[in-house]
């Protein structure tokens, strides 16, 4: 019963924060859409932050645990991104992204809540970080790169490109297929550098060194 009501509540806390934006997710407006009386909110969460960070951090592992196949069958920049914008459309569609965007509005200045999203941000990036070894595992270029960081970038672009489709869905798709382009340069790029001869191949790791962490 009580794990029910504590569902209930995590779930009610995003459907709040969807419809009425962070501001409005008050324990009272939670406990409502949830069917409970808010005293509830505060004896299972402690405090309405706590609730919302709980809510964001289970919901992101449900989500990514969604698409975790997908990502373990990527073996390419293209495959990746192709995952990318299934995650793009069905989460947009089913209103996560409205949620995400107030929740990255909401964690401004409230540590809990910032935690909260940086974790959640971080279990995507994970998912990246790992389809981007398996990508890379047989390139030459594997030891140059900082697969942390790219994922980091990679997954931040896709961020900016959900919320912006909320303001300019045609410059979200353009910005979509721009990465498709990339991947495709990237792949290219790096079949070449296979093929190059021992002293060019030299001469493009020596250049691409320093800008390894």
């Amino acid at each position: 019963m009580a794990k029910d009501t504590r569902a209930g509540l995590l779930n009610a806390a995003l459907q709040t924060i969807g419809e009425l934006g962070f501001a409005g997710a008050s324990a009272r407006h939670i406990a409502t859409a949830a069917g409970q009386n808010q005293a509830l909110v505060f004896y299972h969460f402690g405090t309405v932050n706590d609730l919302i960070a709980e809510a964001c951090r289970t919901s992101t592992e449900q989500r990514v645990a969604l698409y975790r196949d997908e990502f373990d069958k990527a073996s390419t920049f293209a495959e990746l991104l192709t995952v990318g914008r299934r995650v793009h459309v069905t989460e947009h569609a089913e209103g996560n992204v409205a949620v995400l965007a107030q929740l990255l509005a909401g964690a401004r200045g409230n540590e809990v809540v910032a935690a909260a999203v940086a974790d959640a941000i971080n279990l995507w990036v994970a998912e990246v970080e790992k389809t981007l070894h398996r990508v890379l595992a047989d390139s030459p270029l594997l030891p140059l790169i900082d697969l942390g960081g790219l994922a980091r970038a990679i997954s931040a672009g896709f961020v900016g490109i959900e919320l912006l489709d909320g303001i300019d869905p045609a410059g979200a798709t353009r910005a979509l297929g721009s990465l498709e382009q990339l991947a495709v340069l990237t792949e290219t790029l790096l079949t070449e550098l296979d093929n190059l001869g021992p002293v060019t191949s030299r001469v493009v790791r020596r250049k691409l060194r320093p800008l390894s962490p």
